[in-house]
């Protein structure tokens, strides 16, 4: 980082998509070194808080209000080590709490971009330390004559077009908050809703912690749109209390009216349901029988449009733990090493590698595959305020 006379800080910055999500894609070296001074210049760099951060290079959502902060790891058994911000788009907070998974499919393309890692004919696999989950995941990119190939063949839902399909692999992601994959001992718990009532919940730590509900267990069909449940405050106000008892459960806090503050990107808010045929958000409908489980996802008090990354590697291992809520609502036969999820934006793929223990699986690995695109290098000026 570099400052002007006019104390404008220039900050060399790549704008990348990383599957359904988009970023900014910042080495570490190039912010400040103290830790604390971060803040303010993500903000700044995002233009938060303001619902549109039409003063940033936020896209007034929280899937595009991301940064990814990188740089080449000491670590004996990763080559690059990664920080996530989620950067709240209202108000004046950046959150180091999780990971986004979607937008660790992109480290790995920076990584080779920046030369932090050397590109190989074929395949060049990234291996990536997160910092904020202390877990690794191994990014296998397509490269070609020394860069980055991104176009392909392959298509996520809720991305237009076709790119290069990008491998992740979460090696060992269970126990993100170091309490293993059942973070509350149990593969049900029974959180006591102030004005509604008892609801029958699964807390499942891998890759991040989601806290997950059946459906109908709150009225919904899982067949919601996120247009539907942005329109509405109390079904909005119902999922984020939920949220908060499980936070609390999870000590990450002790009020859970403070859930959106204190801890505004996990656990992740998630809600399924047996596989039923449905019409995505671009009006396209969705047969039943293509798919082996309904769900939505909450990002940042809101309805996520598609379908976090991570939340399909924990997704993934849900389903594999005995009496959970997924594995309940989980279609017969389901194949583990394909497991379908239908979300707003389509299909999702993803699958687990694992061992039967009772009473716990053993999570080997998550895997899921997804795309990224270099959108714009350049430097991003941040003015203080």
């Amino acid at each position: 980082m570099r400052e002007k006379d006019n104390g404008i800080l220039k900050l060399p910055v790549m704008l990348m998509r990383g599957g359904t999500s988009k970023g900014v894609y910042i080495l570490e070296d190039d912010l400040p070194k103290n830790r604390d001074e971060w803040e303010p210049v993500l903000l700044r760099l995002m233009g938060s808080p303001d619902k549109k951060q039409i003063d940033g290079l936020g896209g007034s959502q929280s899937v595009t209000s991301k940064v990814a902060i990188v740089k080449k790891s000491s670590r004996p058994d990763a080559d690059v080590d990664y920080t996530f911000a989620q950067v709240s788009v209202d108000k004046p907070l950046v959150s180091y709490k999780g990971n986004c998974g979607n937008i660790s499919s992109g480290v790995g393309p920076f990584a080779i971009e920046r030369g932090l890692i050397q590109a190989k004919d074929g395949t060049t696999p990234v291996r990536i330390f997160n910092t904020n989950t202390k877990k690794m995941i191994v990014a296998d990119v397509k490269t070609k004559d020394g860069g980055v190939e991104y176009e392909g063949g392959f298509s996520i839902a809720g991305v237009p077009g076709t790119g290069s399909p990008i491998k992740l692999k979460f090696a060992e992601p269970s126990g993100t908050l170091g309490n293993g994959l059942l973070p509350t001992g149990s593969a049900v718990d029974v959180l006591d809703v102030p004005g509604f009532g008892k609801v029958k919940v699964s807390i499942i730590d891998a890759a991040n912690p989601l806290v997950f509900v059946n459906a109908k267990d709150l009225g919904l069909s899982g067949k919601e749109l996120p247009d539907e449940l942005n329109a509405s405050q109390e079904k909005l106000d119902l999922l984020e209390t939920i949220r908060g008892l499980a936070a609390v459960k999870l000590g990450l806090i002790q009020d859970y009216a403070r859930s959106p503050w204190d801890t505004p990107g996990i656990p992740k808010m998630t809600f399924v349901s047996e596989p039923e045929t449905y019409v995505a958000s671009d009006g396209k409908e969705i047969p039943g029988e293509s798919i082996d489980l309904l769900s939505r996802m909450m990002s940042m008090q809101k309805a996520h449009p598609s379908y976090a990354m991570t939340g399909a590697m924990c997704t993934a291992a849900a389903a594999v733990v005995p009496g959970s809520v997924v594995n309940q609502a989980l279609g017969r036969g389901a194949d583990t090493q394909c497991i379908r999820i239908g979300h707003p934006g389509g299909i999702l793929e993803c699958g687990v590698d694992y061992q039967q223990k009772d009473p716990v699986p053993h999570i080997e690995d998550t895997f899921g595959f997804r795309t990224a695109n270099l959108l714009m290098e350049g430097i991003a000026h941040i003015r203080r305020r």
